[in-house]
């Protein structure tokens, strides 16, 4: 018979706290989340989570560390202003970058496939950004009434 069991908070901090008391400082123990502000403070207690580490979107700077990393350019590339500018427009993590530089070993073809990968981004922004402009212009009757005349005639409306 198996039983469902639950990870509880005190479970967990028992849990970490048993790994570091067998193991000492010979193991990294890594957490991963996208809310942090959503975690319990005793689990980011400092002897628990001693580093935190931002892993934020890809900037120009990173894209020229990826570039050297992946594809060994030193120096400046006739794609990079685009790709730098792109970066800038969208968001787009570093995993994704390197994806795509690790597709092709040719330098240019690499290069042309982020190109082709921020584009496509930022088309997929310009269209998010226009679906949330016209969901917010589809408003019920009522509530646009209150909106372009005041509260007042929306009472009225609601008493009739």
């Amino acid at each position: 018979m198996c039983l469902m069991q639950q990870l509880t908070l005190s479970g967990m901090l028992n849990f970490i706290d048993g790994l570091w008391s067998i193991c000492g400082h010979e193991r990294i123990i890594i957490f991963t989340t996208n809310h942090k502000d959503r975690l319990d403070p005793a689990l980011l207690h400092p002897g628990r989570m001693d580093m935190h580490i931002h892993m934020g979107y890809c900037t120009p700077a990173g894209f020229d560390v990826l570039a050297l990393n992946y594809l060994g350019i030193h120096d400046h590339h006739r794609l990079f202003p685009e790709i730098k500018q792109l970066i800038g427009e969208v968001e787009i993590t570093p995993a994704e970058v390197v994806e795509h530089l690790m597709r092709n070993e040719d330098v240019d073809l690499a290069l042309e496939g982020v190109i082709d990968l921020l584009k496509q981004k930022k088309e997929e922004k310009i269209e998010n950004n226009k679906e949330k402009e016209d969901e917010k212009g589809e408003m019920p009757e009522e509530q646009s009434d209150v909106k372009e005349n005041g509260s007042d005639e929306a009472e009225s409306k609601k008493d009739i």
